[in-house]
């Protein structure tokens, strides 16, 4: 790895592609660096824009933990902290995160870069980041590709409330109750938890809150039928700011609990995840599969799914698009238990 001047610049083709977006580090060859020149090549990875991976074979040393820190995530053989994504096949785990970036090289430079910031922003500003990266790759080539590779569906809105809110004593259970599409996050299912969690904002003697998804999922993501139909950007970052329920998800969070079931994608662990308490099912699984959209996570995964486990193997899930089962979740802090969960009934 070279400390040269211009070494970790981003390099951009004549319309704005991004050359060489990632790179490889063996670190196992900055074993035997002095400190300084580790902090050196540490500041460097950290302030460039280039997806920097970390490859360490052999067990992480205390001498490595600025360059661990600073790798947008690092691929090693043994377990370790959350710095460290462990993987059985090192060379199969660089090969998966290049075809990843690969394919859609302006969206994981974006995410990359976001969530080093909204690890170390506060929640509501690291919600207008992620609003604003977002909203700007709405207008981007890799968006409008995937767009175009997939057929288009009228949006058909069901008749019923697609969001039930039960007050129960001193306990409101809020339960996303559309399971004909996996609880998939829609416009009007966005504006309908919004509006039963301002209540239980307004309201003190709602001492716990509990959310969960009726039918065989929790929710299997946004509403794909209604992704790109907004025509005005600015006013979708503005909708994203305003509107959107995990704000207040969070600022409730010591009174949430969130118990998931199946399918828990995209919008579904973004959101569950600023619960102060998160259990799964043992069928659960997680999934951000927004970056293959040409897009990053939308519904406040940058902030809250880092905040749980960090923004190296958040950066993982993200990239990649891996999913990840229950036992692993709960490995890395993604959810607090796995036990018994009864989904919510469907009227």
């Amino acid at each position: 790895m070279s400390l040269a001047p211009g070494e970790w610049e981003l390099r951009l083709g004549p319309l704005g592609e991004p050359e060489g977006p990632l790179v490889a580090v063996s670190l196992d060859e900055w074993r035997a660096e002095s400190p300084a020149r580790i902090r050196q090549a540490a500041e460097a990875v950290a302030g460039s824009l280039r997806i920097v991976v970390g490859v360490l074979e052999a067990e992480p040393t205390a001498r490595l933990e600025p360059l661990l820190r600073a790798m947008t995530l690092t691929l090693s053989s043994s377990a370790g902290g959350r710095e460290l994504i462990g993987c059985a096949d090192l060379r199969s785990g660089v090969d998966r995160i290049s075809d990843a970036v690969g394919r859609n090289p302006r969206a994981s430079v974006a995410l990359a870069r976001l969530v080093r910031q909204t690890s170390v922003l506060d929640v509501e500003a690291g919600l207008a980041a992620e609003a604003a990266v977002y909203s700007m790759l709405l207008g981007g080539s890799e968006f409008a590709r995937w767009r175009a590779e997939r057929p288009v569906r009228p949006v058909v809105a069901p008749e019923r409330p697609v969001v039930r809110a039960e007050r129960r004593g001193d306990r409101l259970e809020v339960v996303l109750d559309n399971p004909g599409r996996r609880n998939a996050v829609s416009m009007r299912m966005r504006e309908s938890l919004l509006e039963a969690f301002q209540l239980a904002e307004l309201d003190p003697s709602i001492a716990r809150i509990e959310l969960r998804g009726a039918g065989p999922a929790f929710c299997s993501g946004g509403d794909l039928d209604e992704f790109g139909v907004a025509t005005d950007l600015v006013a979708a970052y503005l909708v994203r700011l305003e509107r959107a329920p995990w704000r207040i998800i969070d600022r409730l969070r010591d009174r949430v609990t969130a118990r998931v079931h199946g399918a828990c994608i995209g919008a579904g662990i973004e959101m569950a995840a600023f619960a102060g308490r998160l259990t799964t099912a043992p069928d659960g699984y997680f999934q951000l599969p927004e970056i293959g959209m040409g897009l990053v996570p939308g519904a406040g995964g940058t902030v809250s799914v880092v905040r749980r486990i960090g923004r190296w193997r958040a950066a993982w899930m993200m990239l990649t698009g891996e999913r990840i089962d229950a036992e692993t979740a709960v490995r890395w802090g993604l959810v607090d238990e796995v036990g018994p969960v009864e989904p919510g009934f469907s009227v």
